[in-house]
């Protein structure tokens, strides 16, 4: 009776442990897909407001907006993918 009391407590901590993981998981997927887009979107933008190469023509500002679309190109390789890879 003991070891059955016992087992039936731990099936329901390890369907708990399951279930709080893969709540986990599905948050962090959302997170990191919208992330994604709001990277890409930053990107697109950026493209759109130096589209006549105003901003990378300009020496200071050009060096700031070159620092900028550095930035976010190392921000959009860490898209995840590397992270699936490994």
């Amino acid at each position: 009776m003991i070891v059955e009391i016992i087992l039936g407590l731990l099936v329901f901590t390890e369907g708990y442990v399951i279930w709080n993981l893969t709540r986990k998981t599905e948050l962090l997927e959302t997170w990191v897909e919208d992330f994604t887009q709001r990277i890409q979107s930053a990107q697109n933008d950026l493209k759109e407001v130096d589209s006549q190469g105003y901003f990378e023509a300009d020496d200071e500002v050009g060096s700031v907006f070159e620092r900028i679309k550095e930035i976010i190109n190392e921000l959009d390789n860490l898209k995840g993918e590397e992270l699936n890879a490994s």
